[in-house]
């Protein structure tokens, strides 16, 4: 039977409406050389909320939604109809959302990620919280093969048991760690405008270059603090309240302050775990787990999906095994002359910008110490090695395993029956030093953002060799899958001819 959202919801969508126009109605108040007057300005007023209601009302009464054995429908347009049915067998994760306000009306959004999709396939806003946790059950145990629950009759789900729970501890830690350093380009933006009112407020400095080199860092220093305090905030009211749970054959977390999430990761779906810690994290002996699927990941843009915002490295790495049993890892690194290569990179770059500062001396009015750029040229060597180092691959006998990065590490473990395409390239300066690179590709939301899996500037004959050996891995794994789907069939069959568990095949035969 078809549904309909929440009717509080009519009011609440056409408020948020509303505040839209009003950021409209202000630009065009204040914006204008000819201020409107007031009756004009009422008007408007009264006429976009009356328009955003009207709409908001329309909208609840087209749009239904209903589900069914096999699918959810939605019907839906206010211009135009559009009618949906997405398969449940599609469905990788029913997530529900609630701010604060949204939590103080009893209503939530509802989101249906499907497998390959790059966005969210479908959305409810809203329905009530009874209704979101009774469909995300519903959708659950259908996926499963259950009957459908009879009409009137709750649906419930299975016992979850608790994996993480995050600490007190473990938030300060990670407001700490998660500097975003996207913010940190601020500096870039602000640093001009504070500096010269920084310079003029030291008085008898006179000299514009000592002001600069005075003020500068000062100003740097204080933007920095801003960003880091900004980006922890973030973090810490994003996963306040984490929890992840174990329920059959799914994950389930809650977690957020103001905007709080709920979400199901199916461990049938998981196409690769990644473990990252960034320089400050690992000096701490911290880490963070993420799980990557085949659907989009709510709430992130990286398309994965947190299942340990933080915590000890030796706790994320146990938690990681529970969901894809992997064993001891030992990296093998790079071939030494990879190395040299970095070295080579990082001084042609510390040269152009050398060249760069230079330039901007010589030929423009703005006068400057130059010459400290040539500070850069050390710091390559140092830099070429934290990078060598940080690099590794490991071929274990189920999951292919790769690290790199310096400032964030991140590890990928990829199960090989979970593996799409392994592609060996090099490219013509890693041909000169005998070098290639080997991807090992997934399903997941990793390949679009381009975080697969790689093992990056190793000896050619291993990268081939490691390819030879990946791809025959993933036939013994699918070979070793397509066997079990046939021994649980026939098990099935078994149950089916003899009408319950006394078949004479038993769980265990081969």
């Amino acid at each position: 039977m078809s549904q309909r959202l929440a009717p509080l919801s009519v009011g609440y969508r056409a408020m948020e409406t509303a505040a839209r126009l009003g950021w409209i109605l202000i630009f065009v108040t204040f914006g204008s050389s000819q201020v409107l007057e007031a009756w004009q300005t009422g008007l408007l007023v009264v006429g976009g909320l009356l328009a955003a209601g009207l709409y908001q009302v329309v909208y609840w009464q087209r749009f239904e939604y209903e589900l069914t054995a096999d699918t959810f429908d939605i019907r839906s347009g206010v211009f135009s109809r559009r009618t949906r049915e997405i398969p449940l067998r599609r469905v990788q994760n029913v997530d529900l959302q609630r701010n604060v306000v949204q939590r103080a009306l009893g209503l939530t959004e509802v989101r249906l990620e499907t497998a390959g999709g790059s966005d969210t396939e479908a959305q409810l806003r809203f329905v009530t919280e009874t209704e979101a946790e009774q469909l995300r059950a519903e959708i659950s145990r259908l996926k499963r093969g259950a009957a459908e629950t009879p009409a009137g009759e709750p649906a419930t789900e299975p016992e979850a048991e608790l994996l993480f729970a995050v600490t007190p501890r473990e938030l300060f830690v990670l407001g700490i760690v998660s500097v975003d350093l996207r913010l940190l380009s601020l500096v870039t933006v602000v640093l001009p405008i504070l500096v010269p009112s920084v310079g003029a407020g030291m008085g008898p400095v006179q000299d514009p270059l000592v002001a600069f080199a005075l003020s500068a860092p000062m100003a740097a220093a204080v933007i920095i603090v801003v960003a880091a305090l900004i980006s922890g905030l973030y973090s810490v009211t994003n996963y306040w309240g984490f929890e992840l749970r174990r329920a059959e054959d799914e994950l389930r977390y809650d977690r957020g302050l103001f905007q709080r999430f709920s979400g199901t990761i199916p461990l049938a779906k998981v196409q690769a775990l990644s473990l990252t810690e960034n320089a400050l994290a690992r000096r701490l002996g911290y880490a963070s787990l993420s799980v990557e699927t085949a659907g989009y990941g709510p709430g992130d843009a990286s398309g994965s999906q947190s299942a340990v915002p933080i915590a000890e490295r030796d706790r994320v790495v146990s938690l990681a095994r529970s969901v894809e049993p992997f064993g001891p890892v030992e990296f093998e690194r790079p071939p030494k002359r990879a190395r040299l290569r970095y070295v080579v990179r990082y001084t042609v770059v510390a040269l152009f910008v050398v060249a760069a500062a230079y330039a901007a001396n010589r030929f423009t009015g703005f006068t400057f110490a130059w010459y400290v750029a040539f500070a850069l040229l050390p710091l390559a060597p140092v830099g070429a090695h934290l990078k060598w180092r940080n690099l590794g691959y490991a071929l274990l006998e189920d999951h292919f395993v790769a690290r790199g990065g310096f400032w964030s590490r991140e590890t990928r473990i990829v199960p090989y029956y979970r593996v799409q395409t392994v592609i060996e390239s090099a490219t013509v300066f890693q041909r000169r030093r005998d070098l290639a690179t080997l991807v090992v590709d997934t399903a997941g939301s990793g390949g679009l953002t381009g975080s697969d899996a790689r093992a990056l500037d190793i000896d050619a004959d291993r990268a081939a060799e490691l390819r030879d050996v990946v791809e025959e891995r993933l036939q013994r794994a699918l070979d070793d899958a397509r066997a079990e789907r046939r021994r649980r069939r026939l098990v099935e069959l078994q149950r089916t001819e003899t009408g319950g568990f006394g078949g004479d095949v038993s769980p265990t035969d081969d």
